[in-house]
């Protein structure tokens, strides 16, 4: 156990000290695997109450700790975690953390993390109560504001702070029946327990593969799909690769990152499904340079992720304005070149994993403005009435965490699609 806090220290220090989203808590977590649920649960607990956490520490702590002493600080947070939100006997979350800091820094720090952690030990059942859930810090509410009104925001954040369970695909009925989860509006399955994915029914035979619910929205927003020329971009870890394969589709996948493609062939061996081609390439230049069209184009665009915050609460933490700028701008490029590759009639599927409308509605209504050629293709038909509300005026899907709280609650999602009509 003392191995998986120095485990989750370093993570969680990687996230808040060097705001390294690249250190991902899975990744990590992962080469200690007895303990990867602890770790996984710890850091994600600790970031979903880091603002009152911090708030707590910030009464108790009378002087300030210096840069050098930040090691402390991010054990502070873990150790009030666990005292707070996790069944951890008090004793031994003390003495771990203490010897953690004192292992790191000096005993004069160490001797100070114990008087900490002692005294919210003693404050414990006051300080749970006094918990009004709190997760979104001022900085990332005033990104969302931008876009929404301070109800939705806090409806948001409610909706967020849930952990999300485990949505499943399956390639048929039968598949579903043997996982023996909650079925979704269009059919996706939705487990309610915990476990080892590769534990789970039928993972060997290749009849279903993760994907949550917002994820798996897109590629079901098309019509018959049987022999048509699809380029997917962006296109790791290759859920959409699946259902498209699955309907029939012949598919070119396209990615940037060798690994993530390795990741992607990896997923489709096991289900035993064959793309036309994968690529290996930088997207924007394949697509000034490739003399290939294409019936279908799906960009998952590179986004700010800030729809995926309820798997992935450091993403509140850490994402700015200018993060979500800088993905705008990337996404207009990739825009103003689908046409190229696009035949007449053909349709541009456009999707993000972000809140910011930025990303989304008006990146595709600023798109339009400047290429009359598209039409909006309106998803409303394609959505059952009880999930109504994901459909926006103009036809595109918007989801947000809440509009499926009372089922467990989804990733933020944007779609749009599009068809080349001149």
């Amino acid at each position: 156990m003392a191995d998986s806090r120095e485990t989750a220290l370093q993570i969680l220090h990687a996230l808040l000290e060097e705001k390294n989203l690249s250190s991902s808590v899975r990744t990590a977590a992962a080469d200690h695997e007895e303990d990867n649920a602890f770790i996984t649960m710890l850091v994600l607990t600790a970031l979903r109450h880091l603002v009152y956490i911090r708030k707590i520490l910030k009464t108790m702590i009378s002087r300030k700790l210096s840069r050098q002493n930040a090691v402390c600080r991010t054990a502070l947070i873990l150790g009030t975690t666990e005292l707070l939100y996790m069944q951890t006997p008090d004793y031994a979350v003390i003495n771990s953390y203490v010897n953690l800091v004192k292992q790191k820094t000096d005993r004069y720090i160490a001797g100070f993390a114990n008087a900490v952690l002692r005294k919210i030990s003693r404050e414990k059942e006051n300080l749970v109560h006094t918990d009004t859930g709190e997760f979104f810090p001022q900085s990332f509410r005033t990104l969302l504001r931008q876009d929404y009104s301070a109800k939705t925001v806090d409806a948001i954040e409610a909706a967020a702070i849930v952990e999300p369970r485990l949505d499943i695909t399956c390639i048929d009925a039968s598949s579903a029946q043997k996982l023996n989860g909650q079925i979704l509006p269009l059919g996706t399955i939705r487990l309610t327990g915990r476990g080892r994915i590769n534990l789970l029914p039928d993972y060997d035979k290749g009849t279903w593969w993760v994907q949550d619910f917002s994820s798996s929205l897109p590629v079901k927003m098309l019509d018959n799909l049987v022999d048509k020329n699809v380029l997917e971009l962006c296109a790791a870890p290759g859920g959409k690769t699946a259902q498209l394969l699955n309907a029939g589709a012949r598919v070119t996948c396209l990615d940037i990152s060798r690994e993530r493609l390795k990741i992607l062939e990896e997923n489709l061996n096991r289900l035993h499904l064959t793309p036309k081609q994968i690529i290996c390439c930088d997207g924007l230049r394949f697509l000034e340079q490739t003399n290939d069209k294409y019936d279908i184009v799906i960009l998952d665009a590179p986004c700010s992720a800030t729809g995926t915050l309820r798997r992935h609460p450091e993403i509140v933490h850490l994402k700015t304005s200018a993060d979500v700028a800088a993905q705008a701008a990337l996404q207009k490029q990739f825009l103003q070149h689908i046409g190229n590759v696009l035949n007449q009639n053909g349709i541009l599927l456009y999707c993000t994993c972000s809140l910011c409308r930025d990303e989304g509605e008006n990146q595709i209504n600023s798109f339009l403005k400047e290429h009359q050629e598209f039409k909006i293709i309106n998803l409303r038909q394609k959505i059952p009435p009880e999930i109504s509300a994901i459909v926006t005026d103009e036809g595109f899907i918007r989801v947000l965490p809440q509009h499926l709280a009372s089922l467990g609650g989804a990733d933020g999602f944007f779609i749009a699609c599009l068809q080349k009509v001149k």
